[in-house]
Formats: C-alpha cells, sequence, structure tokens
C-alpha cells in the first residue's frame, strides 16, 4: 500500500522484536554481572565508567526516539528538544541537591548555590521538591505542560515546517539565557551538581550505577513499546498523513491539531524523562544541555539511524554519541568536523539512514 495513509511497520518482524529482546537482555543482564561480579583485573569486567557511559547514551537514545516520533511521523522537526531533556533533567538534579540534607559544603537546608549567593528562603517553585515522588511528577509537569501550551498556540496558528523548526529554536535559546541568570534559582552557569544519594542510596556506588543504568535500558525498552503501539494503530496512520499531506486530511474531515498536541506533549514528556535519568548517573545539570547546538545534534542522531523507523534514531544515538566518546578523547579538535561530514553524508547518500541503508542490503525495502 502506498500513498498519504501508507502504514508504517517498524519492528513487526519477529526477527526484529527477537533482536530488541536479545539487545536488552544484554544489556540488564550480562553487562551488569560483568561489572559487578567479574574482578577488576579480568579482561571480561565492565568498569563503572563503562557502566555510566552506556547508560549516558541509553538516555540520548529515548530523546532520539522521542524526535523521531514527532519528525519521523509526523513530520514536526524541532530544534528545541534539548530543552525538555534539561527541564526534566533540573527537576530531577533538585531533588538529589536537597536530599542531601545539611551535608553541603555550608550546612544549610538550602543547596548550596543559593547559600552562595544570599538566597534567603527556598523560591515558590521548588517547594516539595525534596519528595521524590513530587520531583518524579515534576519530570513530567515541566516538560509536559510547557510543551503543551507552546503546541497550542504554534499548532493552532498553522506554523509548520522551517518555521516551527525555528520557534523552537528561539524557545530553547530563550530558556538557556534564563537559566544562566544568578537570580532565577537554577543554579546560573555551574548548575546543579554535588549528588550524593539517591532515595538513601550512595550515587558513587557500582550497584547504584548499575541499578539507574538498569532502569534506563528498561525506560528506552518501554518508549519503544509505546511508540510501536502508536505508529501501527488508526492514529499512527494519521500522523503519517499529516506528515506527507495535511492539507488533504483536513479535507477528509480530521483536525490535525488534536493529533500534532498530543505527539508533540508525548515527545516532550519523554525527553523529561530521559533528563531525569541521566542527571544522577552524569553528576551534574547545567543550562548547557539547553544550547541549540544539543538539540540540532539530537536531529543528527535520527537522520544518521533513520527516520520513522524507531529502531533507527536509537542506532543513530549510540553510533554518534560512541564516536564522540572516542574522538573528544583521541582527537578533540577534530570532532565537530567529523559530525558535520557525517551529517553531510547520511543526508547526500544515506536519506533513510543506517539502518534504510542494512534494508537495502539485505534486499528489503525500507
Amino acid at each position: 500500500m502506498t500513498g498519504v495513509l501508507a502504514p508504517p511497520r517498524p519492528l513487526q518482524s519477529r526477527r526484529a522484536i527477537a533482536a530488541v529482546a536479545f539487545a536488552y537482555a544484554f544489556l540488564v543482564i550480562v553487562v551488569p554481572v560483568l561489572n559487578l561480579a567479574v574482578p577488576a583485573g579480568s579482561a571480561f569486567h565492565v568498569s563503572d565508567y563503562t557502566v555510566s557511559l552506556v547508560g549516558k547514551i541509553l538516555c540520548y537514545a529515548i530523546v532520539a526516539l522521542a524526535v523521531d516520533l514527532i519528525w519521523g511521523y509526523a513530520g514536526i522537526l524541532s530544534l528545541g528538544h534539548g530543552l525538555f531533556f534539561a527541564l526534566g533533567g533540573y527537576a530531577m538534579g533538585m531533588y538529589l541537591m536537597r536530599s542531601i540534607g545539611r551535608e553541603g559544603v555550608y550546612q544549610s537546608d538550602l543547596p548550596d548555590f543559593m547559600v552562595f549567593l544570599d538566597w534567603k528562603e527556598l523560591p515558590w517553585y521548588w517547594f516539595g521538591s525534596q519528595r521524590f515522588l513530587q520531583a518524579c511528577l515534576f519530570v513530567i509537569l515541566a516538560p509536559g505542560l510547557l510543551a503543551l501550551v507552546f503546541g497550542w498556540f504554534a499548532f493552532r496558528s498553522r506554523i509548520r515546517g522551517v518555521y516551527f523548526s525555528i520557534i523552537t529554536q528561539a524557545l530553547t535559546f530563550a530558556f538557556m539565557l534564563l537559566f544562566f541568570r544568578n537570580n532565577t534559582g537554577f543554579g546560573g552557569n555551574n548548575g546543579f551538581t554535588d549528588f550524593k544519594r539517591i532515595l538513601g542510596f550512595p550515587l558513587a556506588s557500582p550497584r547504584t550505577k548499575v541499578v539507574l543504568y538498569v532502569l534506563s535500558a528498561t525506560a528506552l525498552l518501554g518508549a519503544l513499546a509505546l511508540c510501536r503501539s502508536l505508529v501501527l494503530s488508526k492514529f499512527g496512520r494519521v500522523l503519517t498523513a499529516i506528515r506527507d499531506e495535511e492539507s488533504r486530511l483536513r479535507f477528509c474531515g480530521y483536525d490535525p491539531v488534536g493529533y500534532k498536541l498530543f505527539v508533540w506533549t508525548l515527545s516532550a514528556v519523554m525527553c523529561g524523562i530521559a533528563g531525569a535519568l541521566y542527571v544522577p548517573q552524569v553528576g551534574i545539570i547545567n543550562p548547557s544541555e539547553m544550547s541549540p547546538a544539543n538539540s540540532v545534534e539530537i536531529a543528527i542522531w535520527v537522520a544518521v539511524g533513520g527516520r520513522a523507523s524507531l529502531i533507527g534514531p536509537v542506532v543513530g544515538a549510540a553510533l554518534v554519541n560512541g564516536a564522540k566518546s572516542w574522538l573528544t578523547v583521541t582527537f578533540p579538535d577534530l570532532w565537530l568536523y567529523v559530525l558535520g561530514l557525517m551529517f553531510i553524508l547520511v543526508t547526500r547518500y544515506m536519506p533513510r539512514g543506517v539502518v534504510g541503508l542494512l534494508l537495502l542490503a539485505r534486499g528489503r525495502k525500507p
């Protein structure tokens, strides 16, 4: 079936589902065993650094999947999803800062950065942030409500295409400048750091690192399952119709605003959850995560892996960030050139990304 309403077919074959299940089992069973049970001197030992690195990449993969859901299937290119990722990270970061109580440098009930900046009391918008469940609620509500309000105005005004992308980039830049200010209660340039524990468990413990890593892998699997169920449903067919011919869809009696608003908000919430999982593993969150360049890089992950394939963005995030981790250490001056060259080559010779190229090599239509 071809045309506007041609249904997407991601992860439908038994082989693809089995491959995802095998990868998940390897990540949550084999890697933790090699980290915790195998001695550090063994060639099979997986270091704590590697566990944290892979956990960080898994969080990035969730963000790439969220962008693929709106860009690959609804045709909405966002260059501002780094904002939603950072908001989830800030919500979790404040909980981690307040959970240490008076163990900070200044031995105050307020976070250290607030004492340093001569804050006398906690801002109203951080009330309750010392409770884990309330922090989790902030992780969902902060990016979700912002995306809902922004999307409602943008989609009702029928802003789309490159104009929408530019507006999302401007929104991210504006929030980045806001968070850089010391008087807004977000830590200024330094952001939030000096985390010690989560739910009473020390973050420096290898077991805690493994649990966070396993949670990241499980969240990615859950996000894959959710996105797959959406795009294979009638809702998914409407999304592809919006992407391919929105005006014709309106003529058929559908109002695209509700569909676009739902998937846009869901995508933002997914980014917020990824940010919340990212912060305790990395140990810091600051306004640089909102940099427009970071959001552009997210789009590159999706393009490299392959849009509208679900598994493609996961592969793209892993490939690009794996290469970044190696090149920024080995050849730090070359990384941005390599990233730009990678994007040019994919755009010119692999429009369907790495996954599409692999499918073509196997004689299948991507």
